[in-house]
């Protein structure tokens, strides 16, 4: 039977349910430091997909994982495999209303080198504006299934766009574009091109239920890919090492990996995720995310940036789409008598929402969302060479993953259960 205990931490006291452990032998600066130092270091080469860099950080993590004691996401390996494709463009015709199409005005997302469609093909029409163009384009390329977009000619620059940036991407859906004014009674494509298959990995770790919830689940998550190297900055610095962008992250989702192993009496599944290639364009947390039945995924805790100070300064963090489910709220009552504090998100329009790796199971109507302190405005070392383990505050940083593991106790241990996003929250 669980008991009520009393925690101690650096900075405020919390009662909790069942964790016993003290936290502050798990999670502490010298700790947090030694994960994030190694995976901001130079000799891990930005972490950009398909280099050794980012070959190197998954094994860091994989081995943190294995530490732990998590189980890892099959029999051998805690690494979760998965191809993105690489497609280059060879050719595309095309007839609509008995009038032929121009090759400019088709684009297509597909893993097969060639595609026939005609309107007695399995293809769902979906009609597209201007304004409904990349959220529907992003909410079908991890939906699978076959999909005609049919895209208003206002929207010409946005086609263009994705015509230009639809050379890589993890196999979901095929989908079809056709930029036109006309309705399409009838048609017929015949789109070309070159696939090539390119092996990525998420790194994932599983630390099973211990009763009647354990087939209910509560993720942990944050990117650890980065952008790599480019061109020398003033300093002659080549290496976006990422310390915030997501080493800071990742650095959480391993120190709770350690935490919670440790807690030994979690009534659901605790599953942490690592993932790639999110500056790509979110394809690892969305191979990751169609992994589960959306009912069964309880809470999302994803984890973006949380090396620096937030607007409210320290013992702060805010929450993208506070006020879709209630889980903030659950967090608030977890650490009332605290000084931590959990906001809503201060830059509602940059839709932080829809943009990191919660958006794909949060559009199922799963509670899933990002934590953070980045100040979306005004973060300096935003996707620069300057964001290295020295602009980061590591004891703020450190008591944020606290809050994290000491807010989320109630739902891990199947006490609380955050309410579900809902349909009508999600259109944009």
């Amino acid at each position: 039977m669980m008991k009520k205990l009393t925690i101690f931490i650096t900075v405020f006291t919390i009662g909790t349910t069942g964790f016993s452990q003290s936290i502050d032998k798990i999670i502490n600066v010298t700790e947090v430091e030694r994960v994030e130092r190694v995976l901001s270091a130079d000799d891990m080469q930005g972490r950009k997909p398909f280099t050794p860099g980012i070959d190197k950080a998954a094994a860091f993590i994989a081995d943190e994982f294995k530490k732990a004691g998590l189980k890892p996401v099959d029999k051998n390996s805690y690494l979760q495999s998965f191809n993105m494709l690489r497609i280059k463009f060879v050719s595309a015709k095309g007839t609509l209303n008995g009038k032929a199409v121009e090759e400019r005005d088709i684009l297509a997302l597909s893993d097969k080198p060639v595609l026939t469609i005609t309107e007695s093909a399995q293809y769902q029409k979906v009609q597209v504006s201007k304004d409904s163009l990349y959220p529907v384009y992003m909410r079908l390329s991890s939906t699978p299934g076959n999909y005609l977009l049919v895209v208003d000619t206002s929207a010409r620059n946005l086609f263009n766009n994705l015509r230009r940036r639809s050379t890589l991407f993890a196999p979901a859906s095929s989908i079809v574009g056709l930029l036109t004014t006309e309705d399409p009674a009838t048609y017929s494509i015949e789109y070309n091109q070159e696939v090539t298959a390119m092996p990525l990995n998420n790194v994932v770790g599983i630390l099973p239920g211990k009763g009647k919830k354990k087939e209910e689940y509560v993720i942990f998550s944050g990117h650890y890919d980065h952008l790599g190297i480019g061109r020398p900055n003033a300093a002659g610095d080549s290496i976006y090492n990422g310390a915030n962008d997501d080493a800071a992250g990742t650095t959480a989702v391993i120190m709770l990996a350690h935490y919670f192993a440790k807690q030994k009496n979690n009534e659901r599944t605790i599953v942490f995720a690592a993932f790639t290639a999110e500056e790509s364009g979110g394809f690892g947390s969305q191979h990751f995310s169609r992994q589960f039945e959306p009912d069964k995924v309880m809470a999302m805790f994803n984890i973006e940036m949380i090396g620096t100070d937030s607007k409210w300064g320290n013992n702060s963090a805010y929450i993208t789409g506070y006020e879709k489910t209630d889980m903030g709220k659950i967090l608030e009552k977890n650490l009332e008598g605290s000084n931590f504090k959990f906001y809503p998100d201060p830059y509602p329009d940059q839709q932080l929402f829809y943009r990191s790796d919660n958006a794909t199971l949060a559009r199922l109507g799963v509670p899933a969302h990002t934590i953070s302190t980045s100040k979306m405005d005004s973060e300096k070392t935003y996707h620069t060479q300057e964001d290295e383990i020295e602009t980061l505050d590591l004891k703020n940083m450190t008591e944020i993953i606290k809050a994290i593991a000491l807010s989320s106790t109630s739902i891990v241990a199947g006490k609380d259960t955050p309410s579900r996003v809902e349909a009508s929250a999600l259109k944009r």
